[in-house]
């Protein structure tokens, strides 16, 4: 989420780059890698086009991963935590919601070998997959030569990715939407939509800068008025509203707003009513990080009355979710062990994945969210380090540079 985050991780990574392969073997040798995690390879043939369906049961999942923000060298808890939630909750799909990798690639092999690491869970058990775009995702750019949309033609290779090259015209990476069919025939059941929420603010507007106010991006007008057009459309399309969840990296003031029970309260009386009239679960541990502007997405989203939910990632520690005026807002906590978690030995308690149960008939389709955490799985949670090489890349058609 913060500046703090991303220096976190340099440093983190020059003590690595120093050691050598020597901070690899202690930390190998200290947990117990299993060695075919090194060595496993996947065989990628080009994207999966087949389109996303509901079960015969009539039911399908989601698991959202967020923040696995890593570089090359991963921690080996956030692929043995991805590995555990995709082997115990069997979903249908999984978004990684923005800040798949962060700073410290130093060349484009390494920012592959990044990415390739949060891609081979979902690769190896042939489920599909896609991501959004945060403010991390750029980090190690400027050294890599690899960008957003590098990035993305380079997600899109894999066989069971189903990124795609995003709406031409308007702001941001890879914005689209993923339509559900029903169990039974063509007809769309639910919807996804992956809108890329920005980077950080821009040094100035009409001459004025932002000192003083969050300085993280927002979605910008081209793309709500995108949303607000294409869900029109699809209900022209169907005859029917189509009920959706929306996935961004940053989340939006109305996430404050619901927790508080208030715009300008902020106190522990105000957050106790909020509780009750927005049925609010989870932990806020810090202070949410939306953009200077409140980019008018959620009274889009009540006008069209489609989307059930909104669902963010961004401040790590924060895992709660609410019933917002009848749209859900909520936070996938954190899944990547690299990253800043709560203090001291509590670092890891929160490291975990969100959970959508979906079902087609029942009204609204989605039945069911919540949190899964690390510590359930039996994962270490120990405040420390335990990166392991890259992973071997799994698509054999990339030519490499450097």
């Amino acid at each position: 989420m913060s500046n703090m985050d991303h220096t976190k991780g340099l440093d983190r990574r020059s003590f690595l780059k120093i050691g050598g392969m020597s901070t690899l073997a202690l930390t190998l040798a200290t947990t117990g890698l299993p060695g075919d995690l090194l060595t496993n390879t996947v065989q990628a043939k080009g994207q999966e086009h087949t389109k996303l369906q509901f079960n015969s049961n009539g039911k399908f999942k989601v698991v959202q991963f967020n923040d696995t923000q890593d570089d090359e060298r991963i921690d080996r808890r956030t692929i043995e935590l991805m590995e555990k939630v995709l082997d115990s909750e069997k979903p249908d799909f999984v978004v990684i919601n923005g800040d798949c990798i962060t700073g410290g690639c130093d060349t484009e092999l390494e920012m592959k070998q990044a990415l390739n690491n949060v891609a081979q869970p979902m690769e190896e058990r042939k489920i599909k997959w896609a991501v959004t775009f945060g403010n991390h995702d750029e980090d190690s750019s400027s050294k890599s030569g690899m960008y957003e949309e590098d990035m993305l033609k380079f997600y899109m290779s894999y066989k069971y990715n189903m990124n795609e090259p995003g709406e031409k015209g308007i702001t941001g990476t890879g914005n689209m939407n993923l339509l559900i069919r029903q169990s039974k025939g063509k007809n769309a059941a639910f919807n996804l939509w992956l809108l890329d929420s920005g980077r950080y603010a821009p040094s100035q507007i009409a001459g004025q800068d932002f000192k003083g106010y969050p300085t993280w991006d927002w979605l910008r007008f081209n793309q709500i008025n995108w949303y607000y057009e294409k869900s029109k459309g699809i209900e022209k399309q169907y005859g029917y509203k189509v009920p959706s969840l929306v996935f961004i990296h940053i989340p939006l003031w109305e996430h404050r707003f619901m927790w508080y029970g208030s715009v300008d309260s902020r106190t522990s009386a105000s957050h106790d009513l909020a509780m009750k009239r927005h049925n609010i679960v989870g932990e806020r541990n810090e202070d949410e990080c939306p953009g200077p502007v409140n980019s008018g997405l959620f009274s889009a989203m009540l006008d069209r009355g489609d989307v059930k939910g909104v669902f963010c990632g961004h401040d790590h520690i924060n895992t709660y979710c609410g019933n917002y005026y009848g749209i859900m807002l909520g936070y996938a906590g954190n899944t990547g062990f690299g990253t800043y978690g709560l203090s001291g030995a509590e670092r890891n308690r929160l490291r975990g994945a969100r959970v959508f149960n979906l079902d087609e008939n029942k009204e609204g389709v989605l039945v069911d969210t919540h949190m899964v955490f690390a510590k359930d799985y039996g994962i270490d949670l120990t405040a420390n380090d335990q990166s392991i090489d890259p992973l071997p890349l799994i698509n054999e058609k990339e030519k490499i540079k450097g």
